[in-house]
């Protein structure tokens, strides 16, 4: 029988190895045995656009319902934050997630949302986790023909309605030009421009990769220039507003800036961060141990609280969860707001981006229609250098992402850094960190933080430091240090 890890956030698995209808049907058995012990009934399920996800999100539907539960389920992709909002709308005690994310295009997962309208926390995936090491093929009920079909889900129009007490619409209205949208062959196609549409907004909603494709188009579906290609190339022209890629489930995303420069999920936060304070609100910035040291000095300046956490959504929501949070965030691009859900959401983001934009006046708006757009970058680009001075901060960053032969080389490198070493890449270093991995804080403002990845077989590299050139040295020694000490 396969054992079906729940890492980071939730399954996932190779489409066809260990991702199969079988083990879905154990996996949304064993919610139902948990939703079971809640004394629950009701639970909403959807998938994104990579393969078999309709046959997936049936059989996790039909699964559900065998075990006397209200199954409502989406007739086609739908971003992870629709679903999420589904579920606190329509009243449910679950929902169910077909998607592996920004995964590549072989892999499929297994997400579950709370009655929150949120990611799980912790404590019920590991009562989900532990069900299913017991549940065996056999065990799970069929639907049978008397069971109750799915009811339909179409809760379009209401997530637009509430995605418009988030907004400032009067903001937004005065907006003139054009966005880009990249959905990446993802969940997200047509969400944005929707929404554009809904509100009455006078933006042209420009559509790239808008074709939902399970292959997402030949690239992963993670929003990072790697994989951003023609948004790049598109707002390189400099005849665009802002350009946004959202990831393949629509729950994580990234900007363009006009003239092609790329702004990374840490800047995003720093640019949400400085909207929210500027407009008032207050409260706990809550960060995961991956995100720039950058957020934490804008906070610091602002005299607001950093809460840190490991790697993993589901922590996150456990503190928005207990209140008290202006604006809670993760290096992978997924941001959440309290006041709109306790989740991650790449589409409402993608327009508090756009309305931080509007924001920033009238002189710098008028500018990113000019000539000198493309060098300029507009008023985020603005924006990003004065909270970098605010900050005393020069901003830069990367990540390489290492596949090792095995959990054996994997546990040697960590073995190599169990010990707190007092010198890495010829630098003296200041602290040591293990709240997730190994974070080393190093002589000079940088750090380095060397990590097994919860949602892929790799390990991860992460680095920050005032210069691009001292980013990727740094991160050339670790790799180098990562590769002798595997064996």
């Amino acid at each position: 029988m396969d054992e079906l890890r729940f890492g980071t956030d939730g399954w996932r698995d190779r489409i066809g190895e260990r991702f199969t209808t079988a083990n879905v049907r154990r996996a949304a058995h064993a919610t139902a045995g948990w939703l079971a012990g809640a004394g629950a009934g009701r639970v909403v399920v959807a998938h994104d656009t990579r393969f078999g996800g309709p046959m997936f999100a049936r059989a996790a539907a039909d699964t559900l319902a065998a075990n006397g539960l209200e199954v409502h389920l989406a007739q086609g992709p739908l971003p992870t934050p629709v679903l999420s909002f589904a579920v606190r709308h329509l009243g449910a005690d679950a929902g169910v997630m077909l998607t592996a994310s920004h995964n590549p295009p072989a892999w499929n997962g297994y997400k579950l949302k709370g009655a929150y309208g949120g990611t799980a926390t912790q404590d019920a995936y590991r009562e989900v986790a532990a069900r299913v090491a017991q549940v065996r093929p056999e065990d799970v009920p069929d639907a049978g023909p008397d069971a109750p079909a799915p009811h339909p889900l179409d809760v379009r129009d209401a997530y637009f309605a509430h995605l418009a007490t988030l907004l400032d619409l009067d903001t937004l209205r005065s907006l003139r030009g054009r966005l880009v949208h990249d959905a990446m062959g993802g969940a997200a196609a047509g969400w944005m421009a929707g929404f554009a549409r809904h509100a009455g907004l006078a933006l042209e909603v420009e559509e790239l990769r808008a074709e939902p494709d399970p292959m997402f188009h030949g690239a992963h579906p993670e929003p990072i220039p790697a994989h951003m290609g023609p948004a790049l190339e598109r707002m390189a022209r400099g005849d665009a507003l802002l350009g946004i890629a959202t990831d393949g489930d629509g729950d994580r995303l990234a900007a363009v800036l006009p003239g092609g420069r790329p702004v990374n999920a840490h800047e995003i936060f720093a640019l949400l961060l400085d909207q929210r304070l500027r407009a008032g609100a207050r409260g706990r910035v809550v960060k995961t141990v991956t995100v720039a040291r950058l957020v934490e000095r804008i906070a610091a300046a602002r005299g607001v609280p950093v809460t840190e956490t490991p790697v993993g959504f589901k922590w996150l929501v456990d503190e928005m969860l207990r209140g008290g949070v202006l604006i809670a965030g993760e290096e992978s691009g997924g941001i959440g707001v309290p006041e709109h859900l306790p989740e991650r959401d790449g589409i409402a983001n993608g327009f508090l981006l756009l309305q931080a934009l509007a924001e920033a006046g009238a002189e710098e708006r008028a500018a990113i229609r000019g000539d000198d757009a493309a060098d300029e970058g507009g008023p985020l680009a603005a924006r990003l250098e004065a909270l970098q001075r605010e900050a005393a901060w020069r901003h830069h960053y990367d990540r390489a992402d290492l596949s090792l032969r095995d959990e054996a080389a994997l546990q040697r490198v960590m073995d190599a850094l169990s010990a707190d070493p007092e010198r890495f890449a010829g630098r003296d270093v200041v602290t040591v960190e293990r709240r997730d991995g190994v974070k080393l804080n190093l002589a000079g403002r940088a750090w380095l933080l060397i990590r097994a990845s919860g949602t892929e077989p790799l390990l991860r590299l992460y680095c920050e430091a005032q210069s691009p050139e001292e980013v990727r040295g740094l991160l050339a020694d670790a790799e180098r240090f990562v590769r002798t000490a595997a064996g």
